[in-house]
């Protein structure tokens, strides 16, 4: 402890790892890399039949496709209390993502503006009665009492708030109500520095190739975004995220207890070992407003990679701390981002922001690739032969503040798996089963999904397609 330093708090220590990420570079990693050095060398050795590894949560275990890994003494299981936070954790931050998204899309669509009343100038704020409409239109809410509940949801989780705070329920009215991160009120907690730390792990990791994670197999069930304990923390050690495994193993646990992560059957806290792991939170999935009301539903949110909200633009930019998933209107001065549909962190001086989006429910969503829409498959040659049934249209797609709404799958030729009924794409005439004859001008009949995702997200948010549909 410093001189003048009061003393801390219990879990202090983890505190200030998670609010403080350590410097990169080798001054920092020190005793850090040694450890993970010192680690890789033990497994290797343990796969060549040497010396038993340093690291006793991890020794003799060895994780295997559609096999759960034997677990070590002091690998306690979750209690109830801690899955029930970890929940409630991971529901906060579906609702932090949901509102940042629906705030850049009123952002995109003018419906935030400076506004007057009475001699004074409101910035950046809608009228309730507006937004209720905008809903509706835009089938985020069946009705205008859904309509109201949600933006209850909003308010309550201090994400808006009635302009001069005369109003602590939302009214479907002629009323402004404002974004708290549009006007810097919006409360940075340790809950919320948490998940933002968490993000930032997540983009980190699934911005880099060969990324370790993947989907894998245990017990017979496919899930999403996993990793091994021991691989999730030889890298925060190797990235300079933590100095030492123990730290970043406090670092996993804390990530854990805050719904962002999760053991895959919900039985295990973090440890360093070859227990399966997996990001709860899809950072990157647009969420409907919907979902905020299914708190106590026993099912979980469906985030397949098949989901149409799942195609986003990204653009990120170095050193910025924010997750939006698109860039913004210029009109947004306060704001800087990063990534279309997820959530930001304010510049300059104003409190960093973030949404996320956490599963409501606790047990892991098994996930898989949804069978294909099309009735049989269909090849380049019966697309392209003389009097085939299929006729070319042109779309111009203009990507909203969450994306265009639509996904690609398949491949050679490659078609429209899913189209959200309330996106840009179904406004510009997209349907499910049209195969994708060219992306900005270029042909693209002999790429596969992957390939012509990747066209579109690093291309110009103004998307124009040719596709081939069937004559009815």
């Amino acid at each position: 402890m410093r001189a003048g330093e009061k003393p801390g708090k219990p879990g202090s220590d983890c505190s200030r790892l998670l609010l403080q990420r350590p410097q990169t570079g080798k001054e920092k990693r020190g005793a850090g890399a040694s450890s993970f050095r010192l680690h890789l060398a033990s497994r290797a050795g343990d796969h060549a039949g040497g010396t038993a590894s340093p690291h006793p949560a991890s020794h003799g275990m060895r994780w295997a496709p559609g096999a759960s890994p034997l677990l070590q003494p002091g690998m306690e299981s979750l209690s109830s209390s801690l899955k029930k936070k970890a929940t409630e954790q991971h529901y906060r931050a579906e609702v932090m993502i949901a509102g940042e998204q629906l705030r850049l899309r009123l952002h995109d669509g003018k419906l935030i503006k400076d506004r007057r009343y009475h001699l004074r100038t409101y910035p950046n704020c809608f009228v309730a009665k507006e937004l209720t409409d905008w809903l509706i239109d835009h089938k985020e809410a069946p009705d205008r009492e859904t309509g109201i509940r949600l933006m209850q949801k909003l308010m309550d989780h201090y994400i808006i708030h009635h302009v001069c705070d005369e109003h602590s329920d939302y009214k479907d009215a002629k009323l402004l109500y404002r974004f708290r991160k549009d006007d810097g009120t919006f409360p940075l907690t340790k809950d919320v520095k948490v998940f933002l730390r968490g993000q930032t792990l997540y983009e980190k990791l699934v911005s880099v190739e060969e990324s370790f994670l993947k989907v894998r197999e245990e017990n017979s069930v496919k899930y999403q975004r996993t990793f091994l304990g021991c691989e999730m923390i030889d890298w925060l050690v190797q990235e300079g995220e933590a100095e030492n495994r123990k730290e970043a193993v406090e670092l996993g646990r804390v990530l854990l207890e805050h719904g962002i992560i999760q053991h895959v059957s919900n039985r295990h806290h973090f440890f360093d070992s070859d227990l399966l792991y997996q990001f709860w939170i899809n950072f990157r999935r647009r969420r409907r407003l919907t979902e905020l009301l299914n708190e106590n539903s026993s099912r979980a949110l469906s985030e397949s990679p098949d989901s149409p909200f799942c195609l986003r633009k990204l653009n990120p930019e170095p050193g910025n701390t924010s997750f939006l998933s698109v860039q913004t209107n210029k009109e947004i001065k306060i704001v800087s981002a990063v990534r279309r549909s997820s959530i930001t962190s304010l510049a300059g001086n104003s409190n960093p922001y973030f949404s996320t989006t956490p599963m409501l429910v606790f047990p892991p969503v098994a996930e898989c690739n949804p069978k294909s829409v099309l009735k049989r498959p269909v090849t380049n040659e019966e697309l392209l032969s003389p009097g085939a049934p299929y006729i070319k249209k042109t779309l111009t797609i203009v990507g909203d503040a969450v994306g265009w709404g639509f996904v690609v799958r398949g491949g050679r030729p490659c078609h429209i798996q899913a189209v959200d009924p309330g996106g840009p794409a179904a406004a510009a005439g997209m349907k499910v089963c049209q195969f994708v004859f060219s992306v900005n001008g270029m042909y693209v009949l002999h790429l596969d999904y992957p390939t012509i995702s990747s066209l579109i997200m690093t291309g110009p948010r103004t998307l124009v397609m040719e596709v081939m549909e069937a004559i009815e």
